[in-house]
C-alpha cells in the first residue's frame, strides 16, 4: 500500500515538473532605431501602359541609435526599391525610390518589405491603375 501510495504523489510531481515555464516578452530597446515615415502608401492614380513611374519614400529615424536600412524587397519584379545605404542618424532622414513598370494593364497595388536593424519588418505600399495602350488602329488591346 505504501509503494502505490508514493507512486500516485510521485507521479504527478514528475509530470508537471516536465512542463516549460514561459519566457518574459522582450522589451523593446529604449534605444533602438525606428522608421517614421511621411506616408507608407502612394497611390500613381491612372497611368500610361509602357511607361516606367518611380515614387520616392521619405523617412525619419526617430529612434536614438543609426537607422540601417539592409534589404528592401518588392513582391514582383515589375517593382525595383532602391534605398539610403548609409546609417541614418537619429534625427536624420534617408529614402526609399520605388520604380514602378506598367507593362500590363489594370489596377495594381505592390508591396516593398523592408528590413532593418529596428527588428521588425516594415512595409510600404504602391497603387493605381495601368491604362491600355491604344493599338495603330485606334482600338484597345484586348486584356490577355
Amino acid at each position: 500500500m505504501k509503494k502505490y501510495l508514493i507512486f500516485i504523489f510521485l507521479l504527478p510531481a514528475l509530470a508537471f515538473a516536465q512542463t516549460q515555464t514561459a519566457e518574459p516578452a522582450k522589451q523593446a530597446d529604449a534605444n533602438a532605431p525606428v522608421f517614421k515615415f511621411n506616408e507608407e502608401t502612394f497611390d500613381f492614380g491612372s497611368l500610361p501602359q509602357g511607361t516606367p513611374v518611380t515614387h520616392i519614400f521619405t523617412y525619419t529615424n526617430t529612434g536614438k541609435s543609426p537607422l540601417i536600412l539592409s534589404q528592401a524587397t518588392a513582391s514582383c519584379g515589375c517593382t525595383t526599391p532602391s534605398w539610403t545605404k548609409e546609417p541614418v542618424a537619429p534625427g536624420k532622414t534617408g529614402t526609399v525610390s520605388v520604380t514602378f513598370n506598367a507593362a500590363k494593364d489594370g489596377t495594381f497595388m505592390k508591396t516593398v518589405t523592408l528590413l532593418s536593424n529596428t527588428g521588425n519588418a516594415k512595409y510600404i505600399y504602391i497603387k493605381g491603375n495601368v491604362i491600355a495602350k491604344a493599338n495603330p488602329n485606334g482600338e484597345e488591346n484586348p486584356k490577355q
